[in-house]
Parts: C-alpha cells; structure tokens; sequence
C-alpha cells in the first residue's frame, strides 16, 4: 500500500504569511514614526540653528582692504604714494589647457619663471573661479597690446589695482623703509580681523613703526553666493577707513645737498633741528630701490645686494657703529671742567707723544712735532691728542663713563623707527662681562680720543651735538612731525619729547666749550678753518678721524699705501648759528681721511644752503 504525504499545507502557510506581514507592517510604522520624530526635531526643535546655518552658506562676509596712508617730506612732496597699476590675472574655472595659454600670452607679455611659480602656489590656496594674478605691474605697452588680443584668451583679463611706489627710490629708503607681502612671521604678530584683506604691511622705517596709523581699518561687505561659493549679489557694505597720512621732518632740498656732497661715497650724514629734534636730512649711503620689495625681489638682485661691499642694506645712520674719533673731545672736556680735573687755563706740554709712567709705549699725537704749551680751548681748537690722553688719565674710566653716558652715548637715541643699535661705551663692567679681562690704563688713554672699543652711530653724535648746542637740554631725534587724516585732511601734530638735562656746575662751561668749537672753524689755526672761510654765520664744529686699523710704532701713517677699505673714517660734527642753533649736524665718510678735509666741507654745503633757506624749511 502505498504511503499517503502532503505537497502543500495552505493553513500554515497562510498563518506565516500573515505573521512576517504584521512584523513588517510593524517595523514601517517604527521607521515611520522615527522618521516623522526626527522631521519634527529639524523642523521644529531645531529651525532656528538650521535656519541660521542656511543663511551662513548663503551669505558670506569678505573683507575690503582698506587705502594705506599716504608719506610726505617737510615740504609736501609725496615720498611713498599708492600707484595705480595694472596686472594679468587667470580664472583657471574658464580655461582648459592653462600651461598652453601662459605659452601664448609669453608671446604678448613678459612672464618669467618667477611669476609662473608665484601662480601656481596661489591656484593651490585659491577657487577655480577665482581671479588669480599671474603678471604683475604691467606697463602701458603690454596693456595695449593685450588688450588688441584678449579675444584670444578666455578665462585672461587685465585687473586694475593699487600698488605701493615710492618715487624717489633709495634717496630716502633708510628712513622710510618699504611695504611687501604678508609673509608667516608677519600672520603671527598682525590682527588677523583687521589684515583680512590686506596682501602687504610695513618692513621697514616709517612703514614699520607707523605701520598701525598708515594701515587703516578693514570694511566688510555681505555678498550672496550659491552652492559653489560664487558671489551673486553685494547685500550690505561697510566702506575702510583709510590709513592717515604721515608728514615726515625730512626737508628734501636739504636732503639732496647732502647726498651730492657725499658723491655716492660711503657714509651717513644727520641733520637735525636742536630745538625739537626734527630731523632734517637722514642720508645713509650708498642705498637701494625699496620698489623692488614691494612685489617681492629675486633672489639674484637680493644676493648681489646682500654680498655688496658697500653694504647698502644697512641702515648707517642707526645701525653704523663707527670709532667716534677726535669728535668726543668737546664732550671730553666738559667732563673734565665738571669733574674739576681741569680749568680752562691750565696747559698741558704736548711734545707729540704721551708715556704711562714706566711704559716704553708711545701714545702718537697726530701732529708728530706736536702742540707744545696747550689748554683745553687749543687743545679743542687744534685737536691735542696728547692734551686728552692725560685728561682721561686722570679722569678714570668711570667717570668717562658716567659722563658720556648723560649725552646719550652707548644709548639708543630713541628716535621713531626700529632697528637702532645702542652702539658701545666701553665700561669697566662691560669689559669683564665681555672679554673675561680687567680695563687696563691704556684703555682709558685711547678713549680720550675716541679710539679703542668706543663705538657710536652718527645719530648718537647727532643728538649729542645738539644736546651742546642746547646747553644741556636733551631732545629726542625723531622723524614725524604730524599725521593728517585722509578724508578731512585734519592734521593732528606730534609732540616732540624733551628728556633729561645734562646739568654742569657751571653755564660758564658751556660757552667757554663753544666758542672753542667756534674757533675750529672759524679761528686761525682751526683744524677745519677752511671749511669756515667767508662764511656769513657763525657755526661750531669738531672734526674727527677715526683709525680702521692700528699702525706700527716705528711706522707712519700713508694714505697711498693703505687699500682704500683701510684707511681712516672722517668724521664732523657741527651747528649753526652759534648764538641760536637752529641746525645740528653729524657726518660720517667712511675710509674718507680726515674729517677736515672731506667731512667738514659737506657741513659747510649743508649751513650755507639751511642759512639761505631757513625761513623756508622751517615753514615747512
């Protein structure tokens, strides 16, 4: 019989059917109710946050770099302007093949290397939809000339701008400075807020420490863009303030004179006004193009600057450390009177050289027969070497020292711009903190004619010059008078900063140091009498030669023999008129000779043009 089975049980079938469509009816609802929950909780919980990151996506703020203040000379001229200019700028978004285009506008423009690597970097940090600048600067030529073939060049178009120029190149740069580009050092210090929109800032001089009020305040400006970032429309606007003006003492007639007397030679010359420490003239030579910071030098113009044996990058007038040379004797003597280690009418015999009481070595005077019978107006008058080798004998190192310090050497002068170096004077404490070594006597010697470790700026001469012609009062140098807003052209001046008194025992000292320095130009027998020859002023002045290398005992001094980075530094300091100093002034020929003769004939250019033309650079 055969065995009975069952092909297909409908009842149970069904009933599993029924059973998984209720589990899944019943797992949609879950995923229904939890969807509908989490609809709700965007919608309703959560609009306002939402709603708000919706607006972020579709309004972005950009900054709007505000115009940088404008620099003027004494007299008005503008030395640091913001140039119109023009650059080829690529939208990479609309071109296809952009290596072969550049290969084209080469035909057109001129596109070096270095302008192609500056591209390439900025299309890794920018959009594709972005304007990126591939040449900078183009001239009026190469705009033309692009413009007759722009057809050509989808995506390639000529973008207007402002760029900063200084007009008279390295005349002034050691005084102005330069912008360039925002590098990583500058992001660290700069607020970020404030730069956002901003490519360049302030290296050096004046752009530098005046950097805060040249800049300006950034704007802002609400634009609607779409799901790529692209801008649709300007929303709101919030308009820079820009930069103020900066009005510098710098008279440029005067700083011209100088820089002709100086013939390129290599050097610093300081002007300043006694009164209020104005600085008239601030040349620093040789110099160089600050408009080739600007955008970015090459690296083959960089080197040949940096490896240059002129040294044009430094800036002489507040980083030259120079032996001040005979140019301390005046203060040298004024210590002497204050300390009463002498009076004016003591003499000193001067046979040409000086001994320390049993050493064989000669201490030389610079006249080799020497000045014979000498008081401290021949002494200043003629330059004694021999008169202030014993006169800082018995000085003593501390109280040169201290007294030297009160006019400011070894100091920073404190002048508006960064950088300055304090230079030396050498101290007891200075030597053995520095050397390891003790100060021996014949240390002291050679400072007494500003030789040995002794080193100063010509600033510091400069402000010590004028701290003389004051009788003591002591000005702080300093290189902007005024600011001037560049909307309302409400000019806003800078006060002049007075600072502590060099105070003698008697005022007696210090007209009797005068007219000594009086005579060096103007008595006979001065050592710069020529340079005060029919002059129609009276003006007071010390000359100085400073040694860049010691000589032999048993040899002499030959200019012709000795290669011309070798030979002697001349130096001057001087003002004028003598009863009312309006000028005061500190010069430095480096491996010029004698101060007499090449360092004392500029001053002479620079009163006779300050004294025909004071009414005018004063009013300026």
């Amino acid at each position: 019989m055969a065995k009975e089975f069952t092909l297909k049980d409908q009842d149970h079938e069904s009933s599993l059917i029924t059973r998984r469509v209720y589990i899944s009816a019943f797992i949609i609802l879950i995923l229904i109710i939890m969807v509908i929950s989490r609809i709700f909780y965007l919608t309703v919980m959560q609009h306002e946050h939402y709603t708000t990151l919706s607006k972020s996506n579709r309004v972005k703020i950009t900054p709007i770099a505000p115009i940088r203040g404008l620099i003027y000379s004494r007299d008005g001229v503008i030395l640091a302007e913001n140039k119109p200019t023009f650059s080829l700028g690529v939208i990479p978004e609309q071109i296809d093949d952009i290596d072969e285009t550049i290969t084209k506008l080469k035909k057109i423009v001129l596109i070096e290397d270095s302008d192609i690597d500056r591209f390439n970097k900025a299309r890794k940090k920018k959009r594709r939809f972005e304007n990126i600048p591939l040449r900078l600067n183009l001239n009026k030529e190469e705009v033309a000339l692009f413009a007759v073939n722009r057809h050509r060049f989808p995506g390639v178009d000529v973008v207007a701008g402002l760029n900063r120029h200084y007009p008279l190149g390295e005349k002034l740069v050691h005084a102005i400075g330069y912008v360039a580009r925002i590098d990583g050092d500058d992001v660290k210090q700069l607020d970020e807020s404030n730069y956002s929109g901003t490519t360049h800032i302030g290296k050096l001089g004046i752009e530098k420490s005046y950097e805060s009020l040249l800049h300006g305040d950034v704007g802002y400006q609400q634009v609607e863009v779409n799901a790529k970032g692209r801008v649709i429309r300007v929303l709101d606007r919030t308009a820079p303030k820009p930069g103020e003006n900066i009005h510098l003492t710098i008279d440029l007639s005067l700083q011209q004179i100088a820089i002709d007397a100086l013939e390129n030679r290599r050097g610093a010359i300081v002007a300043m006004d006694p009164r209020n420490g104005d600085v008239l003239t601030f040349v620093s030579s040789p110099g160089y193009d600050p408009n080739k910071f600007v955008n970015g030098i090459d690296s083959k113009s960089y080197n040949l600057l940096l490896k240059s044996k002129d040294k044009p990058l430094i800036n002489r007038v507040i980083q030259g450390k120079y032996p001040p040379g005979s140019t301390v004797k005046p203060f040298m003597g004024l210590i002497g009177l204050e300390n009463g280690v002498r009076v004016n009418t003591d003499e000193t015999w001067c046979p040409g050289w000086f001994s320390l009481k049993g050493h064989a070595h000669r201490y030389r005077d610079w006249k080799k027969q020497g000045h014979g019978h000498t008081d401290l107006h021949k002494a200043i008058m003629q330059s004694c070497d021999v008169y202030f080798y014993i006169l800082a004998y018995e000085l003593g190192i501390d109280r040169i020292f201290e007294g030297m310090s009160q006019f400011g050497f070894g100091q920073v002068t404190g002048i508006d711009i960064g950088g300055e170096t304090k230079a030396l004077m050498p101290s007891r404490k200075w030597k053995r903190k520095a050397l390891g070594q003790p100060w021996y006597p014949g240390e002291t010697l050679i400072l007494g004619i500003g030789q040995g470790y002794y080193l100063a700026t010509p600033l510091q001469l400069a402000k010590a010059t004028a701290t003389l012609a004051n009788k003591g009062h002591i000005i702080r140098p300093r290189l902007v008078s005024s600011t001037s807003n560049s909307i309302t052209n409400e000019v806003n001046a800078i006060p002049n900063h007075s600072e502590n008194k060099v105070t003698l025992s008697s005022s007696a000292y210090w007209d009797d140091m005068i007219a000594s320095m009086k005579d060096v130009v103007h008595g006979v027998g001065g050592t710069a009498w020529r340079s005060g020859l029919n002059a129609e002023y009276n003006f007071a002045g010390k000359t100085g030669t400073a040694q860049v290398i010691g000589i032999a005992q048993d040899k002499e001094y030959k200019k012709e023999e000795i290669a011309e980075e070798f030979q002697d530094h001349a130096l001057f300091i001087a003002f004028a008129p003598v009863e009312a100093p309006r000028i005061a002034i500190a010069i430095i020929v480096e491996n010029g000779g004698g101060g007499s003769r090449t360092a004392a004939p500029i001053a002479r250019k620079m009163f006779d043009h300050f004294m025909n033309n004071r009414d005018l650079i004063n009013k300026g």
